[in-house]
């Protein structure tokens, strides 16, 4: 196996490439401006750093977000794109798992909440339980993911991600992991198809939590003389 990772779910981009038994290179570049001009390139600095050849990868893993339409809109269509170019399976991941699973990789245990920045004055959120010992924990997503006002959240329980930075009032002081690392993402992936560690995969479609805002037109007004 050679898994390429890629998430653009959040500021910058997040690549990474693991070849089945470890992280061989990892990077996170750019940020919420720049995900397009950034993710190739980025790419192709992560597998030459790992010192192998596009023509290796047998696996594209990539963040469904949730995440800003036009960023998670790059990291999919960059992965379908390059696992379609080059033969290789494609797997998508919630973005928020990918922070998840950092954090429990962390030490984090029991019962916590991922919270990301959604904009407008919101946060994406998802809530957790890990169980067990390094190397042989289980996490389980028990709600989530949900796009909701920081007033809303209730932390009763830990809380990581961005989401703590942005409005610590509400949900607590700042906690890492803030945003999604590649190599946490290839990690998941791995695990995932080993049937460990409890994570689920999804088809490589976006994970949007709003209606989009530009809507068919209705009819039109009379207009009178």
């Amino acid at each position: 196996m050679l898994l390429l990772a890629i998430d653009t779910a959040t500021d910058g981009v997040a690549v990474a490439v693991h070849d089945g038994d470890r992280v061989l290179a990892s990077a996170r570049a750019g940020d919420a401006r720049h995900h397009n001009e950034v993710l190739v390139p980025t790419v192709a600095a992560v597998l030459e750093e790992a010192g192998r050849a596009r023509t290796e990868v047998t696996d594209v893993a990539v963040g469904v977000g949730p995440g800003p339409y036009t960023g998670l809109r790059v990291g999919l269509a960059t992965a379908r794109t390059l696992a379609l170019a080059w033969g290789a399976r494609v797997h998508g991941v919630c973005s928020l798992d990918a922070i998840a699973a950092q954090a429990v990789a962390e030490g984090l245990r029991g019962e916590f909440l991922v919270a990301t920045d959604a904009r407008r004055r919101e946060v994406h959120t998802a809530r957790y339980v890990a169980t067990g010992e390094a190397g042989d924990t289980r996490v389980t997503r028990t709600a989530g993911p949900d796009v909701v006002a920081p007033a809303d959240v209730v932390p009763d329980v830990p809380v990581v991600g961005t989401g703590t930075r942005l409005h610590p009032g509400a949900l607590g002081p700042a906690r890492a992991p803030f945003d999604v690392d590649g190599g946490a993402l290839a990690r998941l992936v791995v695990d995932a198809l080993a049937g460990r560690g409890g994570w689920e995969l999804l088809a490589p479609e976006p994970l949007y939590l709003r209606r989009p805002d530009a809507v068919e037109p209705g009819t039109r007004k009379r207009v009178t003389a």
